[in-house]
């Protein structure tokens, strides 16, 4: 069983910058992949970024790319989340996700653990 503590959300205005954190605890290994998914109210949940071990395996999905930087210190187990530019578009609730492979993916259903999420608000 994997624990993931999600944190770093909150409300910011169009064009500001947040930085999430997940810290994950538990049976973890250091090459699994590890991800952030995002679902807005009413929408699927979707795939955001995705990180494995030695900063392998970075998948973007294409709404987030220049905008988004994935990062990950395998000592500390803990998965990073930088976020500029930030749009109306990316409010949501933000989850961190933990898949018991090396390789990653965008399907949700693929991955074993999953955080509480962390709400990011973005205003116009």
């Amino acid at each position: 069983q994997v624990q993931l503590v999600e944190s770093g959300g909150g409300s910011v205005q169009a064009g500001g910058s947040l930085r999430l954190s997940c810290a994950a605890s538990g049976h973890t290994r250091i090459n699994d992949c590890m991800a952030w998914f995002r679902q807005a109210p009413g929408k699927n949940r979707e795939g955001v970024a995705t990180i494995a071990g030695g900063g392998m395996g970075i998948l973007y999905a294409d709404s987030v790319k220049g905008r988004f930087t994935i990062s990950k210190d395998s000592a500390k187990m803990i998965v990073y989340l930088q976020m500029n530019s930030l749009k109306p578009e990316d409010t949501a609730m933000y989850y961190c996700a933990v898949r018991s492979e090396w390789y990653c993916t965008m399907i949700a259903a693929e991955y074993n653990d999953w955080g509480q999420g962390t709400q990011v608000t973005v205003s116009s």
